[in-house]
């Protein structure tokens, strides 16, 4: 299944998360946003890993936050009913750095993608408790925010 079929399985887990709309441009935001976040945990996680002297990564490696774990069991409720899982399995891929990482770091990356996204839909709510549809500098924002703390 292509990403681009799945565009009203994503419509749907943004509208269940936060009540928003989003179009086919939102959804290139989305997979830009989810792919730098997912690289930027395993950047840490690698860095932490070395650290503690491993040469692969593990799940404990990864610097998530009680938020962010929250909205990955989130996501895995919502899933059950918007099945977005599938498409971010392929959207999810473990980008070349410089350390190996264990097969349930690759395992839980669309689990880790759906949480990040539960967290980008819920983060437009909370800058703008008004917002419908999130606009172009509302993405901005949120890629502002998440950077600032990811």
């Amino acid at each position: 299944m292509t990403v681009i079929a799945g565009i009203p399985r994503f419509q749907r887990l943004f509208r269940k998360a936060a009540g928003l709309g989003i179009d086919k441009s939102d959804l290139r935001r989305h997979d830009e946003f989810v792919n730098r976040k997912i690289h930027d945990l395993l950047q840490r996680g690698c860095a932490i890993a070395k650290a503690n002297g491993r040469d692969v990564v593990l799940p404990a490696d990864l610097p998530v936050s009680g938020g962010l774990q929250h909205c990955i069991h989130e996501f895995r409720v919502l899933d059950e009913d918007v099945e977005v899982r599938p498409i971010l399995d392929q959207l999810a891929k473990l980008p070349p750095l410089e350390l190996d990482f264990s097969d349930e770091v690759a395992a839980g990356l669309p689990d880790l993608a759906g949480g990040l996204s539960v967290a980008l839909a819920r983060s437009f709510k909370i800058m703008d408790a008004d917002v419908k549809h999130p606009g172009p500098a509302e993405w901005d924002r949120a890629f502002a925010l998440f950077d600032l703390l990811i």
